[in-house]
């Protein structure tokens, strides 16, 4: 029994030194966000400022010369708008794969998963001439399109919904209910966990995106946060205090996003669990 108790303070203790391994690079630009320029590159680190500079910090972020709060705003309308166009559209092509029969269903789902192994790249030209021959090149309304479409989202939404016992849907169609009705009724509510994990992962694909708002994106004022990282960057390259400040800026939603879903994640993992 003791030898037990030593093996779990042991184990304790080495997970406790990995996280804080693991997680150094973000205390550190923590740390280095509140920091006057001088003290951010002390050796050895003082991982608490000795003399704090938030607000100075705050203000060349969001009140200098980067119009920061446009791009921030930009990032905001694009990664909401696509994460919610794709969890319906996602969540509605993997309920009829999943619980629908209609010809050639297996074959249309094969040729889904086959464009799915397509790199986006090879894709990037043909995508490049669609978006300009439609008149959406250097607009907002480009790039919501070509990202409300996700293969991966689709299966994991397809895969969930096969789980779910077809009962619920038969009991449905005895009282009257039509496919619209029954997957927005019984299939939806059903399948939070995974629309919040397919939300989180979607807000995040969408937010970090950096290739495609660089190539389809030439106007300023459309740029977005990842675009507006590089340009502070070659503006403030050399206040690593500001520059820490604007990416802990920048995390920020996909901080409060991941902590407004996390319920229904965990939700669906004991789910899972109990399933299994």
């Amino acid at each position: 029994m003791a030898n037990l108790k030593i093996s779990k303070v042991i184990g304790t203790i080495l997970v406790g030194m990995l996280s804080f391994l693991f997680l150094s690079p973000l205390l550190w630009m923590l740390s280095s966000a509140a920091k006057l320029e001088k003290d951010v590159m002390t050796y050895p680190i003082d991982w608490i400022p000795n003399k704090w500079n938030i607000i100075e910090n705050f203000k060349t972020v969001w009140f200098g010369k980067v119009p920061f709060e446009l791009f921030y705003l930009n990032s905001l309308k694009l990664a909401i708008i696509s994460t919610v166009l794709t969890l319906i559209i996602s969540s509605m092509a993997g309920y009829s794969f999943a619980k629908l029969n209609f010809p050639f269903k297996n074959t249309l789902f094969f040729l889904l998963m086959a464009f799915f192994l397509v790199p986006s790249e090879s894709t990037l030209v043909p995508r490049f001439i669609l978006i300009n021959w439609l008149g959406l090149y250097d607009s907002h309304e480009g790039l919501i399109l070509m990202s409300a479409f996700s293969i991966p989202l689709t299966f994991l939404m397809r895969q969930f919904m096969i789980g779910i016992s077809t009962e619920y849907i038969e009991a449905a169609k005895m009282d009257g209910a039509g496919f619209f009705r029954i997957y927005w009724q019984i299939m939806l509510p059903m399948v939070k966990p995974i629309l919040a994990t397919a939300g989180i992962l979607k807000f995040i694909w969408t937010w970090n995106d950096y290739q495609n708002p660089l190539i389809f994106l030439s106007s300023q004022k459309l740029f977005t946060i990842t675009l507006g990282m590089g340009m502070f960057a070659d503006e403030f390259g050399t206040s690593y205090a500001a520059t820490m400040m604007a990416a802990l800026a920048a995390i920020i939603p996909l901080i409060v996003v991941f902590l407004i879903l996390q319920k229904q994640v965990i939700d669906g993992i004991t789910v899972g669990g109990v399933k299994g």
